[in-house]
């Protein structure tokens, strides 16, 4: 278990789900398919109706269709399961003015720009927000390849984290053509790395 265990006895209230997929097409573009799920261990009583155990409050897919250059192509919202039946899912089309924008360059702004609060379904959008990271995990190397192989092309996870930011060490390790001003501490790795050479 990656956590400490709870100081306290505890009871299930809610479960929410997200499962993100990336696949390569055949014609080369590449789509990222998106699941999010809220479930509830105990019968749950809605405006609409019981919602009994079990049985997901919200089943929500998104799909996004990129070009190689992380621009987004095609996009396909459904719900599959929500609230308000005949309402939430209504909002679905609105997900098509994200067609054009980039999902690496300014994507979370303008997607709160274009769909936030009642523009769009706040789970939806919430979705949405997390596929940017999804899309470089999945599909920057083959980007890191190409740029490389063309000698040129900033990888587009730099500066994105706190362990690769340009003036860190790992930038300086591994990609060392994008590192600023490599701090002190790859130094002195490089030191005690080198004194432990000269011991053996």
């Amino acid at each position: 278990m990656s956590l400490t265990p709870s100081i306290s006895r505890r009871a299930l209230k809610h479960t929410r789900a997200i499962h993100i997929e990336a696949f390569v097409r055949d014609d080369g573009l590449w789509e990222l398919d998106a699941h999010l799920t809220d479930t509830k261990p105990f019968d749950f009583s809605l405006p609409a109706g019981n919602l009994p155990a079990g049985a997901p409050l919200h089943s929500l897919w998104l799909r996004l269709t990129l070009d190689r250059q992380f621009i987004i192509v095609e996009v396909e919202a459904h719900s599959e399961a929500v609230p308000y039946q005949g309402y939430c899912n209504t909002i679905n089309p609105a997900y098509k003015t994200l067609v054009g924008l980039s999902l690496v360059k300014s994507f979370r702004y303008t997607l709160k720009e274009r769909i936030g609060g009642a523009l769009g379904c706040t789970h939806l959008t919430e979705l949405a927000q997390i596929l940017p990271t999804a899309a470089l995990q999945a599909f920057g190397g083959e980007i890191d390849r190409s740029a490389a192989a063309a000698g040129q092309g900033k990888p587009p996870q730099l500066d994105r984290c706190h362990a690769l930011r340009s003036d860190g060490a790992v930038v300086a390790q591994y990609y060392p053509k994008w590192a600023i001003s490599p701090p002190a501490e790859v130094d002195q790795q490089t030191h005690l790395s080198n004194q432990a050479i000269s011991f053996n």
